[in-house]
């Protein structure tokens, strides 16, 4: 066992005016298994990127171990998977090789293969079981999980619930419950710890939200009642003090000493009444900082003159020769939120495909009630450029309704002035979504539309779907999104 410490770690990005750490300071011991949690661009990868020493910063990161990033960039992709290993785990023995893939449900003959021909989900196993291999390394896992499908993340949840000594960033609430005993979250104004796992971090969370929300409404009610006793107990110590050179009402002259005594009391007590008043100003200024505020979303769903809007019986899809599903016989009604499931590979996205009118080539009956309008977002964001203004005009969307809905999904004003291909891939996902919700359809088609998107930003999605029931069909492998919002599912596994 060893510590990490970090000291008052401030950093910015060169020609931003804003911190992204200030005067950050807290400790890490090398055997915790940490979850690594916060909005999106509030700097998790940043942060291990400093760890990593690739940013100047001020303050101070010390640690007696090294630090090992994942995901690995593999440079040359035509080497055979085991070469690829060994260039990661330069100690490793052949047997521990096979060993941690077996870990992962890996076959050996994947080793004899070119890594390029693995699929996305096999890729991932084998970089992993290399970074478990790296020796006296503190590990950091930067988002694993994306793309891979249910029965994948389920086998490396498995596999990371076995180790120890790693910062996990991710923002799969079940992963997260399952492998972590430590939360490190960035918060609005702070880096804390906690003990435990995403559960009871975030029962954790809104006690003490509840608890700053209650302290701040009695601190405002204190406050009110002090500035009104403290303006009332001035005005009447004024105003005996200057009694003090009139007369009574028989005409003699009052008792200066008398008044001055009286009217010193008062001052006394507007003084006393005003530092109560100050003292309750600053108890209310250390409340809410870290309150995630997030306004409900709207979606605008249309209505369809029938109930039925697309009905598959025995469908095949295919590309080329190569048959990619088969026999799908399901149906869609206005309503239903369905998800499709399966293994990567199995024509899920293919399905979303052809139903948003591509070119898929299929057989069997597929009807598509005519008329029918749709949103869609697909998986791929890499084709985003240019500011948040033009992307508005050219998807015929509502700018101020679709910056509107970026803003409640947590970006910041100087966002809007940056070109999307800037963004975090979090942020790029947030894009998509906030142009779907500017749509008025009968039909939204997501395509793993959480990938990269922060937990506080899925629950505010999850709500959204409940509030307003829109017909939604997607894609996505967060298991608890799934479970939250799916009324049918069509299973390709079957």
């Amino acid at each position: 066992m060893s510590l990490i410490n970090v000291s008052n770690l401030t950093f910015s990005y060169e020609g931003s005016y804003d911190n992204i750490f200030e005067n950050v300071s807290f400790q890490i011991d090398t055997d915790w298994k940490l979850g690594f949690i916060g909005r999106n661009g509030r700097g998790k990868t940043t942060f291990l990127n400093l760890l990593l020493g690739k940013y100047a910063y001020s303050g101070n990161i010390s640690s007696t171990v090294k630090f090992e990033y994942f995901p690995y960039d593999v440079e040359d992709k035509s080497l055979y998977t085991i070469e690829v290993m060994k260039s990661i785990c330069t100690e490793c023995m052949d047997w521990e090789i096979f060993r941690e893939i077996s870990l992962l449900d890996v076959q050996e003959d994947v080793l004899y293969r070119p890594f390029n021909t693995l699929s996305n989900g096999e890729q991932t196993k084998v970089l992993l079981a290399s970074l478990f291999l790296t020796t006296s390394c503190f590990l950091l896992i930067d988002e694993p999980t994306n793309h891979l499908d249910l029965d994948a993340r389920n086998v490396v949840q498995n596999y990371l619930k076995r180790k120890k000594g790693f910062i996990l960033v991710s923002h799969d609430r079940s992963l997260l419950d399952q492998c972590v005993d430590h939360i490190l979250s960035i918060n609005k104004t702070n880096i804390e710890i906690q003990k435990g796992n995403f559960t009871s971090w975030w029962e954790n969370k809104a006690l003490q939200d509840n608890f700053e929300l209650a302290e701040n409404k009695k601190l405002l009610k204190e406050i009110g009642r002090l500035s009104y006793a403290a303006k009332r107990s001035s005005n009447w110590s004024n105003k005996v003090e200057k009694s003090k050179y009139g007369t009574t009402n028989s005409g003699s002259k009052l008792d200066k000493g008398y008044v001055g005594h009286k009217a010193a009391k008062a001052m006394k007590r507007a003084k006393n009444i005003e530092s109560r008043h100050q003292e309750a100003v600053s108890q209310k200024s250390e409340l809410l900082h870290n309150i995630e505020q997030y306004d409900d979303l709207k979606i605008s769903p249309l209505e369809f003159h029938k109930e039925c809007l697309i009905e598959a019986n025995d469908l095949s899809l295919s590309y080329g020769d190569k048959e990619v599903c088969s026999n799908l016989n399901f149906r869609i009604n206005i309503g239903d939120r369905v998800a499709i499931i399966g293994k990567n590979g199995s024509g899920k996205s293919s399905i979303l495909k052809l139903i948003n009118g591509d070119d898929i080539k299929f057989t069997g009956n597929f009807i598509l009630a005519s008329g029918l309008k749709i949103s869609y977002i697909s998986q791929d964001t890499s084709y985003l450029k240019g500011n948040l203004s033009e992307f508005a005009y050219n998807n015929k969307i509502d700018e101020t309704l679709f910056k509107t809905i970026l803003r409640k999904l947590d970006f910041n004003r100087e966002q809007f002035d940056k070109n999307v291909e800037d963004f975090s891939a979090g942020q790029k996902k947030k894009v998509l979504i906030a142009k779907s919700l500017c749509e008025s359809a009968h039909l939204y088609i997501w395509d793993e539309p959480l990938n990269y998107i922060d937990i506080f930003s899925r629950i505010q999605i999850e709500k959204m779907i409940l509030e307003y029931c829109p017909t939604l069909l997607f894609v996505e492998h967060d298991d608890a999104f799934c479970n939250n919002i799916c009324t049918k599912n069509i299973n390709l596994c079957l």
